[in-house]
C-alpha cells in the first residue's frame, strides 16, 4: 500500500488529496496560509512526488505523513503563551 499523493483539488475552503491507495484526504486550507492567499492558478501549479507535493512559485512543501498525522504548516510562529 503507498500513501503517495495522486492528485489534489481544491475548493473555497478545503485542499483534498488523493492516494494512490484510494484514500483522499481533506484538510482546511487555513492550515496552510501561503496555500490560502494563492490564486487558484497557483494552486494548480503543484508537482507531485512520491511523499508529497510541492508548489515551486509559493515556496510550500507539504509530506502526505504530515497530512495523515493531522499536521499543518509548521513554519508558521506560535502564538505566545499569555
Amino acid at each position: 500500500m503507498t500513501t503517495s499523493p495522486k492528485a489534489v483539488r481544491f475548493d473555497a475552503d478545503s485542499m483534498w488529496v488523493e492516494l494512490a491507495d484510494g484514500r483522499v484526504l481533506g484538510v482546511p486550507l487555513a492550515w496552510f496560509p501561503r496555500l490560502l492567499r494563492a490564486t487558484p492558478a497557483q494552486r494548480t501549479a503543484v508537482e507531485l512526488s512520491a511523499m508529497g507535493l510541492h508548489w515551486p512559485d509559493l515556496d510550500e512543501d507539504i509530506a502526505v505523513a504530515g497530512l495523515l498525522a493531522g499536521r499543518g504548516d509548521l513554519t508558521r510562529s506560535k502564538p505566545l503563551a499569555a
